[in-house]
């Protein structure tokens, strides 16, 4: 055999060894159907579980006593998911629900047999919120609605079984939170002019609330709950720090009087008690993982046991019984939903109830890494890259996901966009750009009046960064997000057109003054500090001129996709509206989904399926990579 030969056949073999490593085209509908069954809860007196599982497609509840075979269905909605639900006592189950996604959810409830159905709050365009279960009471509970002023919320004191309420609580107009101690009393109330938050107190329901303190909206000072003597708080804070600690705030004194837990490097994320013991359990922080800091033995002791049987899952313990003698377990990792568990704590004995998404196999699914890399400016920017299974990570077909909020972050865990995308052969960088929370307060600050500037060059300097590192292919390049990621997405085409080959815009601002009039009633309050982060229609005028993509719609030149909800209240549908009408006016055809009964991002199984699989498309059509049930010459324009 000569030696071009020999080549030729080696190249051959180990082509085909390399494709051969590549996993099976999954259907689209496999990543994004709804779960069998997820949201497991237990009952109060430790003799139930329940779950939301689909029915005619929608999310509903069952419940089922443990060791029974048989559950009972007790919600029959068909419109649209059940938005969450939560036990009041052992006998009622509580739900939210709202109509077309507008977000004003209503409260409703029903017996644990599917008997007594009741509309608790049967009011048109008003939003409930619930404040507290007041779970050693089995009748009532408090919750905070707009439906006075919708402006503001009131607090109600509601009977679940008859749905009577009394008003306990009206708010003066300035009021955005309120908390109760551990008695249900309540007790603090944070207000905000726009710009500055305040604490309010009172040592009784017979008192009138007096400012504690106030603070800049640029620090963080949030209660979490009262000591277990009702006497203090438990704040989150950063006053005289740039990350977020848990510190013990002497109100007596109105002053910090200890850190309770910091971490150097990273925001904490929560801190969590047990209502039995009175004890403090466990702290929550992110670095590029979910982590715990143990604050009790016994805690730290379920962990670890927990840890050993369930190795290589991250562990969430998502609820208890009252006595605390029984915990639900979920586990989850980058290429898994994982399953549900429920724990027996004397008995150390761990039972399964279900695999999440047993349809999807994890070694098919493809690794979530950290990564970080500088920016123009000398920061340094975290993120995560997802590379397709199976191929070398050379010149290869990115998509830019940028998240929403823009003020959360991403984090590591199962991600059925990422995933979808992977299989599909691209690789997914997503990116922690300036402004994401969970690095500190100058990080976070950093993003100030820097939508369309810095924070979309943190995104151009990731995807300039993975070409230089080989892995991108220059002329595949797509950007897509949801959200202020929708914006993203529209930012990128507009302001660096050179970079993307196509984007996906799903749900995302277009055109800030317009975005910023239309914003719901009850974020009125907080206007003020929009106009401080985002910038001020007047006063920076230019600022946000230049930072809309609608202003500048002459500059793209790579495809568009846009998806919108009819009913979004948070960005509203003419922000995708407006651009699509003026890229028509260019005599440019944008693919336009619009879904009549949705809002800020699509809940129905449905639409969820009508998206992504134009989605998958799109990008197929101009990014090339795979795609399942349709043939290239079956792409629609």
């Amino acid at each position: 055999m000569n030696r071009l030969l020999f080549i030729i056949v080696i190249t051959i073999i180990i082509s085909s060894q390399h494709l051969a490593q590549q996993p099976p085209i999954i259907p689209m509908k496999d990543f994004f159907r709804n779960a069998d069954k997820r949201s497991y809860q237990i009952s109060p007196n430790g003799n139930y579980l329940s779950w939301m599982q689909p029915w005619n497609s929608r999310m509903n509840v069952f419940v089922q006593k443990i060791g029974d075979e048989k559950a009972a269905q007790v919600t029959f909605a068909t419109e649209r998911d059940i938005a969450g639900y939560f036990w009041k006592g052992s006998e009622r189950i509580i739900y939210i629900q709202d109509s077309k996604g507008d977000e004003n959810f209503r409260l409703y409830a029903v017996d644990t047999d599917g008997a007594n159905q009741k509309d608790l709050t049967p009011f048109e365009k008003v939003r409930v919120i619930v404040l507290d279960q007041l779970e050693d009471n089995p009748t009532e509970m408090l919750i905070e609605m707009n439906k006075n002023n919708p402006r503001v919320f009131d607090v109600y004191r509601i009977n679940v079984f008859t749905g009577e309420m009394q008003l306990i609580a009206q708010n003066p107009g300035n009021i955005t939170g309120w908390m109760t101690d551990h008695d249900g009393k309540l007790r603090v109330a944070t207000t905000t002019d726009g710009v500055n938050t305040s604490i309010l107190y009172r040592d009784s329901e017979q008192d009138e609330f007096k400012t504690l303190i106030t603070t800049s909206f640029k620090e963080t000072l949030a209660p979490l709950f009262f000591t277990f003597d009702n006497k203090n708080l438990y704040m989150l804070s950063n006053i005289g720090r740039d990350k977020i600690a848990a510190v013990e705030y002497d109100i007596a004194n109105n002053k910090e009087l200890r850190i309770v837990y910091e971490n150097d490097d990273y925001d904490l994320s929560g801190l969590n008690f047990s209502r039995k013991r009175n004890v403090l359990t466990f702290a929550t922080y992110i670095d590029w993982k979910q982590q715990y800091y143990f604050f009790d033995d016994l805690s730290k002791e379920i962990f670890d046991d927990l840890t050993k049987k369930l190795p290589d899952y991250q562990l969430a313990l998502t609820g208890s019984n009252k006595e605390e003698d029984k915990i639900l377990v979920r586990t989850y990792s980058d290429r898994s939903l994982g399953s549900y568990f429920l724990y027996d704590i004397a008995r150390k004995d761990l039972k399964k109830l279900v695999d999440v998404s047993p349809w999807l196999n994890e070694e098919h699914m493809a690794d979530q890494k950290p990564v970080t890399f500088i920016s123009r400016d000398g920061l340094t920017i975290h993120g995560y890259l997802t590379l397709p299974k199976g191929v070398d990570a050379i010149k290869l077909p990115v998509i830019v996901n940028p998240h929403g909020g823009p003020w959360a972050r991403d984090s590591w865990g199962f991600n059925p966009e990422v995933q979808f995308l992977a299989n599909r052969g691209y690789a997914v960088l997503q990116l922690n750009f300036r402004g994401s929370t969970g690095y500190g307060k100058q990080f976070w600050m950093r993003g100030f009046k820097q939508w369309g500037q810095k924070m979309q060059d943190d995104i151009t300097d990731g995807v300039n960064w993975l070409i230089k590192e080989g892995i991108a292919d220059p002329k595949r390049v797509a950007i897509y997000g949801g959200s202020y990621g929708g914006y993203a997405t529209l930012a990128g085409l507009t302001f660096t057109p050179e970079i993307y080959a196509a984007g996906v815009d799903y749900v995302g601002v277009s055109n800030i003054f317009s975005w910023m009039n239309a914003i719901p009633p009850y974020w009125e309050p907080y206007r003020e500090m929009i106009y401080e982060m985002v910038g001020h229609p007047q006063k920076d005028s230019l600022l946000l001129y230049q930072a809309s993509p609608l202003f500048h719609v002459d500059k793209i030149k790579a495809p568009l996709l846009i998806a919108q909800g009819s009913n979004d209240p948070r960005v509203p549908k003419p922000e995708s509206d407006q651009i699509v009408e003026a890229l028509k006016n260019r005599g440019i055809d944008v693919p336009y989904i619009v879904k009549e009964n949705e809002g800020h991002g699509f809940r129905n199984e449905e639409n969820r399926f009508d998206f992504y699989g134009a989605m998958e498309q799109f990008f197929f059509k101009y990014l090339g990579g795979r795609i399942s049930e349709l043939k290239q010459g079956e792409i629609k324009n």
